[in-house]
């Protein structure tokens, strides 16, 4: 994988339909005013972006990627808060050195307040997964099956600032970038990563939840069914379980029921589409399954707190 450094201020993209992006194409789907920023030298082991956030109010959906991302806090301060489809706000305050750690496989929420001046600047890493397949190998781990890490939101960890400043340093302000110095630090970086956050699980979740690969397989339909009507039928069968235990296992490994976590999809959806596409909110209703006009916005105004008029345009209250 080539190292890449992307600095980029043009609206977000719409997001496709694939659950997971590359992490070059990441730079698309984020708001952020970046500093102009030299281009990489040589091939490596890593992708790096850096972004220049200022607030936003409106949530904005960051689709998965299939690396590993490592977010640290290079200047400033924010509150940011995330929240998986349909699920409940989760808050941290961050400051210089902190760092996220995100390997979902779903879209999910961000927004954020900036308290430290009017932005925040923060770095993103791309681990090549060949690097922490190494590193598992090197631990003695290749048996133990894929390595998938716990989710970390605002931690502080010295071996990862020192590692991440390093990377940083090489590949920003080097005139001629070492591609075996990147290497090294970025395996380094991923053996501490398998040493300290791997999720004990693929999932990270309790044995008793439903298996990943039967979670995927769910979640995957869901998203190809958001236009039809819920059927846990459907989805238990996909599962290949009964209703009942399906419910059951669903919940413990997401926290929503089946019809809950189906109806954050479609929101999730719904208010894409109404803040990068000029499509009337009928078209959208019909889109995520909503063959009323006004069952969609009360659906929607229960779900997000406003209309989906007013989600679109602010201060607008009623449905035009």
């Amino acid at each position: 994988m080539d190292a890449l450094l992307v600095s980029q201020s043009e609206p977000a993209a719409p997001l496709s339909d694939a659950l997971r992006i590359t992490a070059e194409a990441m730079s698309e789907y984020l708001p952020s005013d970046a500093p102009a920023a030299p281009q990489p030298h040589a091939p490596q082991d890593v992708v790096l972006h850096l972004f220049t956030h200022r607030s936003i109010a409106e949530p904005i959906l960051v689709p998965a990627v299939a690396e590993p991302l490592l977010v640290m806090v290079l200047a400033g301060s924010a509150i940011v808060e995330e929240r998986a489809a349909g699920g409940e706000w989760e808050k941290s305050e961050v400051r210089i050195g902190d760092f996220f750690l995100t390997s979902t496989t779903q879209p999910y929420e961000m927004r954020w307040q900036t308290t430290g001046g009017d932005s925040f600047e923060v770095m993103h890493l791309y681990l090549a997964p060949a690097l922490i397949e190494q590193a598992a190998r090197d631990l003695g781990l290749r048996a133990a099956g894929p390595v998938n890490f716990v989710d970390v939101s605002g931690g502080r960890d010295d071996w990862v600032r020192l590692l991440l400043e390093q990377l940083r340093s090489e590949l920003v302000d080097s005139r001629m970038p070492s591609r075996l110095l990147v290497h090294s630090l970025a395996q380094a970086l991923a053996i501490h990563l398998v040493r300290t956050y791997r999720a004990a699980l693929p999932t990270g979740r309790r044995s008793n939840a439903l298996q990943a690969y039967k979670l995927r397989r769910v979640l995957d339909l869901m998203n190809q069914r958001l236009a039809q009507d819920f059927s846990l039928a459907t989805l238990a069968q996909a599962a290949q379980l009964s209703e009942y235990h399906f419910s059951r296992l669903f919940k413990r490994a997401t926290g929503l029921s089946p019809s809950h976590y189906f109806i954050g999809l479609r929101m999730a959806r719904a208010r894409q589409l109404l803040l990068e596409t000029e499509r009337s909110v009928i078209d959208i209703g019909l889109e995520v399954g909503y063959s009323s006009a006004s069952h969609f916005s009360q659906v929607f105004r229960r779900e997000v707190g406003v209309t989906p008029s007013a989600y679109r345009n602010p201060g607008i209250g009623l449905e035009q």
